[in-house]
């Protein structure tokens, strides 16, 4: 009975000893056959697919790889992206159509192409932006394109200069009058007046108003005792 299973050993021993090394990978104590084209994995079970190949039918296939794309070495999807210009269309690589005044993008999605600086989009081809004048071009995908230098208000595709009464300033907000009255002054039909402060009053915080000084309350438009 010995001698049967030191038989059994030595036949087991020298059909290990005759398959390559690279070629198995044990598991559990059973010897799994790498396919071509693969390599074992360094830790776990199993084997993967070497680079520019994909697992099929328990071995490796080579990915074809269309003209004008590259290898992603990725386990989903195709297995490639096609190159800067070039778009994926029913397997293969199709150059990109980039309109005049426009630039190829390295995306998966959208048109493919993006407009110069100073063209705008406009049913599929580039336009340039109409800079009127006393304006300059803003670099936004929203809004004209463009817009007014300080001192101006965009009207009708025109930057038109605002007016800054006497004793007023301009202001830096693209809302209101665009100017603001001086501090002592008060706006009163597109001018600066300036704030006549009643006896026992003094100028407000913003200084556009007065306020009664204590213990004095307005009353008629002066300053009374309560």
């Amino acid at each position: 009975m010995r001698q049967a299973s030191a038989i059994s050993l030595k036949v087991l021993l020298l059909a290990v000893l005759t398959v390559p090394a690279q070629s198995l990978v044990f598991a559990s104590d059973t010897a799994v056959e790498v396919p071509e084209h693969a390599s074992a994995r360094s830790y776990g079970d199993g084997w993967d697919c070497d680079q520019g190949f994909r697992a099929l039918e328990g071995g490796c296939t080579a990915i074809e790889i269309p003209a004008n794309a590259y290898s992603t070495n990725a386990s989903y999807g195709s297995g490639w992206k096609c190159g800067r210009g070039y778009r994926e269309h029913n397997g293969a690589c199709a150059a990109v159509q980039v309109p005049e005044h426009a630039y190829p993008t390295n995306t998966s999605y959208g048109r493919g192409w993006n407009c110069d600086r100073g063209y705008r989009l406009v049913e599929e081809a580039c336009v340039a932006i109409q800079v009127p004048a006393n304006g300059y071009y803003v670099d936004a995908s929203f809004g004209a394109g463009w817009e007014c230098e300080r001192g101006y208000r965009p009207v009708d595709k025109h930057c038109v200069a605002i007016r800054v009464p006497a004793q007023g300033y301009l202001t830096d907000t693209a809302f209101g009058s665009g100017w603001e009255c001086d501090h002592g002054y008060t706006a009163v039909n597109e001018n600066c007046v300036a704030v006549l402060v009643p006896q026992n009053a003094h100028l407000n915080a913003a200084g556009n108003d007065w306020e009664c000084n204590r213990p004095y309350h307005k009353r008629s438009g002066d300053c009374a005792l309560p």
